[in-house]
């Protein structure tokens, strides 16, 4: 289960003791998705979808626009357009 860390601006999961974690910076109303982590060890699972799609979701559900940083960010966007419409125009 992805849990959110508001004071670490973090989602994350543990995977057979492995920890995944999206990371990102709230600048006002703009979530900007830095950096998604997952070892190679837990790889290849959709770790790293779940985890944007729990961010994506969250900023959806609280009014707030995101801000693309980390490559997989931009790669989940360009495979689910449905969530452009969180992107902020900045």
């Amino acid at each position: 289960m992805i849990t959110h860390h508001p004071d670490t601006q973090t989602f994350d999961v543990t995977v057979e003791g492995h920890l995944c974690y999206l990371r990102y910076d709230k600048q006002g109303n703009i979530l900007a998705l830095t950096s998604t982590q997952v070892p190679a060890a837990v790889g290849g699972r959709g770790i790293a979808a779940d985890l944007v799609k729990t961010a994506l979701d969250y900023a959806g559900n609280h009014q707030l626009k995101i801000r693309p940083v980390c490559s997989y960010v931009v790669t989940y966007l360009k495979r689910h357009p449905e969530y452009q419409a969180l992107v902020a125009n900045i």
